[in-house]
């Protein structure tokens, strides 16, 4: 079991643990933030409101924390949708926790009411997030190109949650 904990100011190691760690950039252009655009996109995760979008930390039922998970407004082939990504520390891997959490960002962003799909663009070698889509129930639209980081194009694919067919709370 995991808990989706809202971004808080406490929450900047999470950041240097995994935008700051050249492993878990591995998939996302190999290069880690520096410590200024760590504070920067911290500052941007801690202002964030749903319902255009939310930073989260993942944690275990005890509280420990296992990474980052959010969704957030995006752009896409003409239409606003919501994009969801998450990163989970290696220790942590393996386990579902990944999955879990995207489920959780799933029923999040399904409650805004907001925007009819959710995608997730993990790349085309990245074969645990791509593993994840697909367990978390997310459709396979194909192979795309998207900008990530800034300035940089990078092979992914397009999973796509359409979430009007989410189940709703109430």
């Amino acid at each position: 079991m995991i808990d989706l904990h809202p971004w808080t100011s406490a929450d900047a190691a999470v950041l240097e643990r995994t935008v700051g760690d050249p492993r878990m950039m591995e998939h996302l252009g190999g290069v880690p933030e520096s410590a200024e655009q760590i504070a920067r996109r911290h500052r941007q995760y801690v202002e964030l409101r749903l319902p255009e979008a939310s930073m989260f930390t993942v944690r275990l039922g005890d509280g420990t924390v296992t990474g980052s998970a959010g969704f957030w407004e995006h752009e896409w082939a003409g239409e606003r949708v919501y994009e969801a990504g998450w990163m989970i520390f290696p220790e942590f891997a393996g386990r579902g926790i990944a999955t879990l959490a995207a489920i959780e960002l799933v029923r999040r962003a399904s409650a805004c009411e907001r925007n009819r799909y959710l995608h997730a663009f993990p790349g085309v070698t990245n074969a645990a997030s791509n593993a994840v889509c697909a367990r978390a129930g997310f459709v396979k639209l194909g192979e795309c190109t998207v900008e990530f980081p800034k300035g940089r194009m990078m092979r992914s694919n397009d999973w796509q949650f359409d979430l009007y067919a989410a189940p709703r709370e109430g």
